[in-house]
């Protein structure tokens, strides 16, 4: 060897294999390397076996990364995924289809789906747990509030943007809509949730989240007529999640540790240009 080796952990890894790996920017590898040939050592693992555990870890760190980046480019919330749910919650809907949900199915076959139910039961996390589900299977999600997506569209026509928007809404392969149907719609609003419902039906995949049953949307349109042509075309090809129950929210509310000391008081930022 021709430099000193680099103890990393409790194995010893040469500087050239570290600028080596760092080359083929695998320099991630090294966080767990040393772990990885210790227990190679231990079990007798043949070269192979371990080449293929070493790389291994190097594809799962690297899809897990990137699922992060879609999820963080898709707007959710990184706090909201399924393994974090709270099962002691008093919250009602139908396990089977929330677990044929996360099968993403749904994602393949195209269909959408309307998670239903009162203020606070837990709307929002599951759509955007099923949102994460997806950007892990590489899928490209984007999660908007209505009222937030109708505000941009409407901007979009002010700056002529709004065809390159829309193209990218409907051919996005999942889109979420939190908080549909809270309050009546503008003729051009219809319009254009028209246009997303009809053009991305059986093309692409959309949840919606609402505290309104879908009977109840009809009657929020400006124009009846588009009204009922896009609500028929997506229910019908929509799976439904009704939750009730209590509010979820209280269990997403921040609480201090009991076991935990107090807090120190906060130091007093001394201000410039006067003495202590």
């Amino acid at each position: 060897m021709s430099a000193r080796a680099k103890p990393i952990g409790s194995v010893a890894i040469s500087p050239e294999l570290v600028r080596a790996l760092k080359r083929l920017c695998l320099g991630k590898v090294l966080e767990t390397l040393s772990a990885r040939l210790a227990l190679a050592e231990e079990q007798g693992l043949a070269m192979q076996d371990v080449l293929l555990m070493i790389l291994t870890d190097e594809i799962a760190r690297r899809d897990s990364s990137a699922a992060m980046r879609r999820a963080a480019h898709a707007g959710l919330d990184p706090d909201m995924v399924l393994e974090r749910w709270d099962t002691t919650a008093k919250v009602h809907f139908d396990r089977r289809v929330l677990a044929e949900l996360a099968t993403l199915r749904f994602l393949t076959s195209r269909q959408n789906v309307v998670i239903l139910g009162p203020v606070g039961v837990g709307k929002t996390f599951f759509a955007n747990a099923l949102g994460h589900l997806a950007c892990r299977a590489a899928f490209q999600v984007g999660m908007y509030r209505s009222d937030a997506l109708l505000r941009k569209l409407k901007q979009s026509r002010m700056d002529n943007s709004r065809d390159a928007l829309m193209v990218e809404l409907q051919t996005i392969d999942l889109l979420i809509l939190d908080d549909f149907a809270l309050e009546p719609l503008s003729r051009d609003e219809s319009r254009d949730v028209y246009q997303l419902f009809v053009e991305r039906n059986a093309k692409a995949s959309t949840i919606v989240t609402s505290n309104r049953d879908t009977s109840e949307w009809l009657a929020l349109f400006d124009d009846v007529l588009l009204a009922q042509s896009a609500i028929d075309r997506f229910k019908n090809n929509a799976f439904d999640l009704v939750v009730d129950g209590e509010s979820y929210r209280q269990r997403l509310k921040p609480r201090l540790d009991p076991e935990k000391p107090p807090p120190a008081a906060p130091v007093e930022k001394r201000r410039r240009g006067r003495s202590a």
